[in-house]
């Protein structure tokens, strides 16, 4: 059986051991990255086809007919069209836990480096600032102690209880929102009271229709005016031009944004205006430590051997 990795290069810089990849589904076809145009012939003879971001629509499904597992290097699937996946009888594998650890690691960066102002601290080093200052320290940001502050999590699942669980040895209060278009459940709270209580928000829900645009203007207004919003989970889940403007009006404290809505932002985004204050925005790399990436390739890797000895290990289809 053939195997194809369609865009090898949004998991790989070259520095992940492909060989539990290899030794799972035999001599596998590593692409750097593949258009759309070259989808059909580059999946058309094979078995087994890996990708990450890459999207499989009905057409290309229906048209590779030797195709029997699409293997996932995410948690997400809504890049391949799953009901045509059923309807042909291929399998669609993805994975979870993978990450967690990297996450929760860029998460945390974020909210000290946001509370500590390290950026403008850094800034007045290089400029001069502190050379020409008449003290020994400079007191140009407000910087504030995270114990007995609470952290507000919107998305209780693993990757919510592991900031939870760090937001824990910092001597912070955890409070956790009911899942939006869910009941409610005990010992959480709705979203709106979560966001005037929280002095730290971060989302970690999926993008759903339930959560698009889950924090816009409305919801930025219920929260304290030096209050932190981390988003490492789907960019649409923030309304940029709303986020933008309560930073630049100082009616929010700062925000780490390392997701966008459109990834990469061709088309612009209010959050990539350099003047925008109190802002951190990454490149969709809070899941990208190297040791999580090699997880996911193994993860990949366990997923297809299971597939071929007929067990149902990551099945979504």
């Amino acid at each position: 059986m053939q195997a194809v990795f369609l865009d090898y290069d949004t998991v790989s810089s070259g520095d992940l051991d492909t060989s539990a990849i290899t030794q799972a589904a035999g001599a596998v076809r590593f692409c750097a990255a593949t258009t759309d145009g070259q989808i059909g012939e580059r999946i058309g003879d094979a078995g087994i086809v890996l990708l990450n971001k890459l999207r499989l629509s009905r057409a290309h499904l229906q048209a590779a007919r030797e195709l029997k597992l699409i293997a996932l290097a995410a948690t997400g699937t809504d890049n391949v069209d799953l009901i045509a996946a059923k309807e042909r009888g291929i399998a669609v594998c993805n994975m979870r836990g993978y990450c967690t650890r990297s996450v929760v690691q860029h998460a945390w960066a974020m909210i000290l480096s946001l509370t500590q102002h390290l950026s403008e601290y850094a800034r007045l080093v290089t400029d001069g600032s502190w050379a020409r200052s008449e003290e020994f320290t400079v007191l140009a940001h407000p910087i504030r102690e995270l114990s007995g502050r609470t952290l507000g999590v919107v998305g209780w699942g693993e990757l919510g209880q592991g900031v939870a669980k760090a937001a824990e040895a910092f001597g912070m209060r955890v409070s956790v929102a009911n899942r939006p278009g869910a009941a409610a459940r005990p010992g959480r709270v709705e979203l709106a009271q979560l966001l005037a209580m929280a002095d730290v928000v971060s989302l970690h829900c999926p993008l759903t229709p339930a959560t698009h645009g889950l924090i816009g203007a409305r919801e930025l207004e219920r929260m304290k005016p030096d209050a932190l919003l981390i988003n490492t989970a789907r960019g649409a889940l923030v309304d940029s031009y709303a986020l933008a403007e309560a930073l630049k009006e100082r009616r929010l404290g700062g925000a780490g944004i390392d997701v966008l809505p459109q990834e990469p932002p061709i088309d612009g985004d209010p959050l990539l205006d350099p003047g925008v204050p109190n802002l951190i925005v990454t490149p969709h790399i809070a899941w990208a430590a190297r040791e999580a990436r090699q997880r996911c390739l193994d993860e990949m890797a366990a997923n297809v051997r299971d597939f071929l000895c007929g067990g149902r290990r990551g099945r979504v289809v």
